[in-house]
């Protein structure tokens, strides 16, 4: 692990250039192709229409974000790497935003961000995947069962009416299931490869998880 990674390294007692930063997370196929599948960039849809929310507010200025893989956070080097040399200041909330793999991969992102000091604010998983043992022995991803550590936890669910490929792939990969654990827990008639839609379609007190995660942002930034 790098003195980085441990938040120790130069600057990591200084002030952050940003007041918020927002890590989105892409699965299987998002940024790099899967098995010959993709790229499909699904996060990035939502990541690019979070980001003209958070310019239209006149926040851009406090606000900085990371599109990565899920394979990208997969290890302490890796994370210490792409993530932690962003993140100066351990003061700096954080917010995750993964879809698929990504919501696994960014749920243990969460607990490692944890023990080393930082301060995960929020953690939106989208429709996660990552319980199969294809999938795991395929895809550069921890074994084991995530155990998220943030302020707050936001999941959606996929539940089309109509399945498309997407929904079999996730189903193939395993849903995690992860009833009680979470601050809400949601299902979106969607399907599985529509990550904006399960990040900006309103729950069922018709605020979606991208306003929650708008109004902390906010909130932080004046509070």
């Amino acid at each position: 692990m790098t003195a980085a990674a441990k938040g120790q390294g130069p600057g990591a007692e200084s002030s952050s250039d940003y007041r918020a930063v927002a890590l989105f997370i892409g699965g299987a196929g998002d940024k790099k192709s899967y098995y010959l599948a993709g790229p499909y960039r699904n996060i990035a849809y939502a990541l690019d229409a979070f980001e003209q929310r958070i310019e239209a507010a006149g926040q851009a200025e406090n606000f900085q974000s990371l599109y990565l893989g899920y394979h990208e956070v997969w290890s302490a080097s890796a994370i210490g790497r792409l993530v932690a040399t962003e993140v100066q200041d351990q003061n700096t909330p954080i917010y995750i935003v993964g879809h698929s793999l990504g919501a696994w991969s960014g749920a243990h992102l969460s607990q490692r961000l944890s023990e080393w000091g930082y301060r995960v604010e929020m953690l939106v998983t989208l429709d996660p995947v990552g319980s199969g043992l294809l999938v795991r022995l395929g895809s550069r991803i921890p074994y084991h069962r995530p155990a998220p550590h943030c302020h707050c936890w936001i999941n959606v669910r996929a539940e089309p009416g109509r399945s498309n490929a997407s929904d079999l792939v996730a189903q193939l990969g395993r849903k995690w299931h992860v009833a009680g654990e979470p601050d809400i827990d949601e299902a979106l008639d969607t399907n599985h490869a529509n990550a904006w839609a399960l990040f900006c379609n309103p729950l069922h007190d018709g605020r979606s998880a991208a306003d929650h995660m708008f109004e902390s942002i906010v909130g932080q930034l004046h509070g």
